[in-house]
């Protein structure tokens, strides 16, 4: 053989061994789906700032999450160096709404080091409110983390999807809301839930798709990991619409799941067929609890308030409630929708939470209710900032999806997700390995629970819940800024704890070690 022609054979062997490897490897999604022409991807990874710095985007030009907020989440979930040199690349004076937090002068002691504790222990931040607690519910409970996994079906991400976030939930001590897709065997891997109940009422609907009491009631004696239920009236990615599955994407255990056809769209009414204003929707509500002793909630996107205005007056009398309302921002959403309603329905989660909340605080009842947020929640200083405006707790969901492997392909509606997390393909979603994804997303949640509390504690405060806006500010492009108070019409005693629940939440604070 001539020298060439045994340079191109130690080239083709290589080839195949570094082949053969990635096809057998866990650790990493593409390479496995994607072997050898995988590798570009990391390279390019690689020397990604310095191209940019040339030929290509800033580090914050990437939407809906920046290459240094994913670098962020990935890197926290692979519990890797997470810092940032050289200081800021944002354009602090050149940017509206910039959000500013105001350290004091004398921070707090630091946050232990993750990894001193069992990863469930590690950053405890529990819940400043008792989820049931004001109603009185037979299975309330306090929830140990007040970060926790957003509501994203079976159909909408892929089996071993669906597991890494279970497990990873189990890992960290959050919740997981299984979504409106209904309560799946791929939900149950050890973390505690939260039922999703949409108007598809998929898990508990008659043949006629109406909802059943009878199969709601089947379900919750099964399992023994539901610790709440969440009415879903809307959500960010497509408000006013029911929820979208593409055909592609259904296969037939999912179709079987939901009760509905293969070959064509699923997709779920805009409205629930059990009830129709805030009235009969407490009714309902009042029933879940009734049956299952569990605290019940509602999830919703914000457009007009009416209905918000009228569940508080509602609520004001003290014979119906209730336990949470999840505020969804119309930038979040994982699922697939029209560009319309992606890009146009629902007021930001900032703007849309504040209103709600007024209703609330203006009844007198904001302290019987636990608030939770999402909406690009996941990153510290937002997540804080919905705890300055109120929130008792976040959910996250496309950060927990960077977590075990997304790489914002933004291929969510087509069923060809290179990194199986959002496909039902089989060959695509092998490459995602729900053990070791399961602990990279947990990694991730402990991680933001601990940024948020080093936060806290550099504004003074022991927990999140406890930091007020007047630690936050907002500036403009004008070398403006103004308090967050002051944007947002708050009242000074607005988005925090009552007096009972802060002692309650301080104490819980001095007994972690």
């Amino acid at each position: 053989m001539r020298w060439w022609e045994w340079t191109l054979a130690v080239i083709g062997g290589l080839l195949v061994l570094i082949g053969v490897y990635d096809l057998s490897q866990r650790r990493h999604a593409v390479l496995r789906n994607f072997p050898v022409i995988g590798h570009f991807r990391y390279l390019l990874e690689a020397i990604g700032p310095e191209l940019r710095q040339y030929i290509v985007t800033s580090n914050d030009a990437d939407k809906p999450f920046n290459r240094d907020q994913r670098r962020w989440v990935y890197t926290s979930a692979k519990r890797v160096n997470n810092y940032f040199g050289f200081g800021t690349d944002n354009d602090v004076e050149g940017s509206s709404n910039y959000l500013i937090i105001k350290h004091v002068a004398f921070p707090l002691s630091e946050v232990p080091a993750i990894g001193s504790t069992p990863l469930a222990e590690s950053a405890a931040l529990p819940c400043a409110k008792v989820l049931g607690g004001p109603r009185a519910r037979p299975k309330a409970f306090r929830m140990r983390s007040a970060v926790n996994i957003s509501g994203m079906s079976y159909g909408s991400l892929s089996s071993v999807a669906v597991q890494a976030l279970n497990k990873g939930a189990a890992l960290a001590g959050t919740l997981q809301a299984t979504g409106e897709g209904g309560l799946t065997r791929h939900h149950l891997h050890g973390g505690e839930l939260v039922w999703q109940i949409g108007t598809g009422y998929f898990g508990c609907r008659n043949a006629d798709g109406t909802f059943s009491l009878e199969r709601f009631t089947d379900v919750v004696a099964a399992t023994p990991q539901l610790r709440a239920i969440e009415v879903k009236l809307s959500q960010g990615s497509k408000a006013g619409l029911g929820g979208v599955l593409p055909a592609a994407k259904i296969t037939k255990e999912i179709a079987e799941i939901r009760g509905i056809p293969l070959g064509i769209d699923c997709i779920s009414p805009p409205s629930h067929s059990s009830f129709h204003d805030a009235d009969s929707m407490l009714d309902f509500v009042e029933q879940l609890a009734g049956v299952s002793g569990l605290p019940v909630g509602i999830k919703s996107a914000v457009g007009d308030v009416t209905m918000f205005h009228d569940l508080a007056h509602l609520m004001g009398r003290g014979d119906r409630g209730v336990d949470f309302v999840n505020i969804d921002g119309g930038e979040g959403g994982t699922g697939a929708g029209p560009l319309a309603f992606v890009d146009h329905v629902a007021l930001p989660f900032k703007i849309g939470f504040s209103r709600v909340y007024r209703c609330f605080a203006e009844a007198g009842i904001e302290h019987d209710i636990v608030f939770v947020g999402a909406g690009k929640l996941g990153l510290p200083e937002t997540a804080l900032l919905a705890f300055a405006l109120g929130c008792d707790a976040v959910n996250v969901g496309r950060e927990a999806m960077l977590s075990i492997g997304c790489i914002q392909a933004q291929r969510c509606h087509t069923g060809r997700c290179p990194t199986g997390v959002t496909t039902n393909s089989p060959w695509l979603r092998r490459g995602l390995d729900p053990e070791l994804k399961s602990v990279r997303c947990a990694n991730y949640l402990v991680q933001l629970r601990h940024d948020l509390l080093q936060l806290s504690r550099a504004c003074g405060q022991v927990h999140p819940a406890l930091v007020t806006l007047e630690s936050i500010e907002v500036l403009d492009d004008r070398f403006g800024s103004r308090p967050a108070r002051d944007v947002f019409a708050y009242e000074p005693a607005w988005g925090v704890p009552s007096p009972t629940d802060r002692e309650a939440l301080v104490s819980l604070m001095e007994a972690v070690p």
